[in-house]
């Protein structure tokens, strides 16, 4: 598998005609995402989560914000909950019900969001 860091990768639309991702390549991938990022959690082979912290409600609502952008540039959205000084992310391909390599690059640009 190609080694080109997840965060300058582009989201690739999933057609809906493949399988989600499972063992070997599904390590492969939280292998790659956990070398560069820190607590996405893959549940139940479904789907990644992670959870931010802020210091209060503004700036949460700000990094929901950013996701959203991303998420649009990316044409990849992910499902998002917001309360105050946190924001859980929940990742996974909805045309294929599971994870896809987009859900992983995805993850990593959020990362890259919340470092800054």
């Amino acid at each position: 598998m190609d080694d080109t860091k997840l965060s300058q990768r582009v989201c690739i639309a999933c057609r809906g005609d493949v399988p989600p991702l499972t063992g070997e390549k599904l390590k492969w991938w939280v292998d790659k995402l956990n070398g560069e990022t820190q607590e996405w959690r893959v549940i139940d082979g479904h789907h990644l989560k992670k959870e931010y912290t802020f210091p209060d409600f503004k700036s949460a609502l700000e990094f929901v914000n950013k996701i959203g952008a991303l998420a649009e540039e990316q044409g990849h959205h992910p499902d998002i909950e917001l309360s105050w000084g946190r924001v859980a992310v929940k990742l996974f391909t909805h045309k294929i019900n599971g994870l896809f390599d987009s859900d992983f690059i995805l993850a990593a640009h959020i990362d890259q969001l919340h470092s800054y």
